[in-house]
């Protein structure tokens, strides 16, 4: 009985060795499976940027290197010249399509920035909350159009027969309609339309990222309204004024469509001095040179406003 009693235990016994046996196995493949998460961890990040590399380089980058190549080559053939960029410093109409790029961005970007100051503050300060997505959605309308539609439409509305000149002959104010259409000033005006709502929303984004109590603080050491404004809520909203107005100086910049159609051949600008090399003189390593002449003018515009391109959250 003792015997048939006791037998069961050693045969019991004799399976632990077996289970303990096998922890080590389980705990061999542990540090396997570790080890293979740091691989999978270090190729996950360019798992996701392969794709936008490629992009910018079969799209950028080798378009960029080979027009570089093509601005240093002679029109009739042969081989490297700086003739292109010395044409640009050389020739006076060259040289004045950019001044007057430049003068048209900057009264843009500068317009832009004046009205849509006031406009965003109207719309993150004073319009209540629930009504703001609304708000929102009717100052990006202009978006919704088509870029060529809002330039032709400026022109009918500054036409002499437009808009503004029948409402000023009609109210007596003028005699004679005004030549508006065709002009620097009708360029600024389609070009203001369009960049003001994106200075807007640049704007209206850093004024709601503005913390209350900095406005509270002020007021705590004594400061008014016009103080608080100059001295706290201005330079704290600076970056989002540097984004937008960089972005419309970007854009407005290189700009072909609203100059050609609402500036007529009146004033020449870089973008239009560009497309000209193309269409009318076949002259390709000429447009690449001032091409990137207009590219080196954006770099240093880059750079002399990067301190400030950078929308932190107060």
């Amino acid at each position: 009985m003792s015997s048939a009693g006791n037998n069961p235990l050693p045969r019991a016994g004799r399976t632990l060795p077996r289970a303990s046996s096998a922890l080590p196995r389980a705990s061999s493949a542990l540090p396997r499976a570790s080890s293979a998460l740091p691989r999978a961890s270090s190729a996950l990040p360019w798992a996701l940027v392969t794709p936008a590399l490629g992009w910018t380089l079969l799209f950028f980058v080798l378009p960029f290197i080979a027009m570089g190549f093509s601005s240093l080559t002679a029109h009739e053939g042969g081989g490297f010249t700086l003739s292109n960029y010395s044409q640009f410093f050389t020739n006076p109409s060259y040289w004045q399509a950019m001044v007057n790029s430049l003068e048209v961005t900057a009264i843009v970007t500068v317009v832009s920035v004046l009205l849509a100051y006031p406009f965003a503050w109207i719309l993150a300060e004073q319009v209540p909350e629930r009504w703001q997505r609304l708000a929102l959605m009717l100052a990006v309308l202009p978006f919704w159009t088509s870029y060529v539609v809002r330039s032709y439409s400026w022109l009918l509305v500054l036409a002499q027969n437009g808009v503004v000149n029948r409402a000023l002959t009609g109210s007596g104010l003028i005699s004679e309609p005004v030549h508006l259409a065709n002009t620097r000033f009708a360029t600024i005006t389609g070009f203001v339309h369009f960049f003001v709502m994106l200075l807007t929303l640049t704007i209206f984004a850093n004024l709601k990222q503005l913390s209350p109590s900095y406005r509270k603080a002020a007021a705590d050491l004594g400061a008014g309204p016009v103080r608080t404004f100059l001295h706290v809520v201005l330079p704290l909203t600076l970056p989002g004024i540097m984004v937008g107005a960089f972005l419309t100086f970007v854009l407005c910049m290189g700009d072909y469509i609203t100059p050609q159609i609402l500036g007529g051949n009146n004033e020449l600008l870089m973008p239009q001095l560009v497309m000209m090399q193309i269409g009318r003189r076949g002259d390709f390593p000429l447009a690449s040179a001032l091409s990137i002449i207009l590219m080196a003018v954006v770099t240093i515009a880059y750079l002399a406003c990067a301190r400030w391109l950078k929308i932190e959250r107060a």
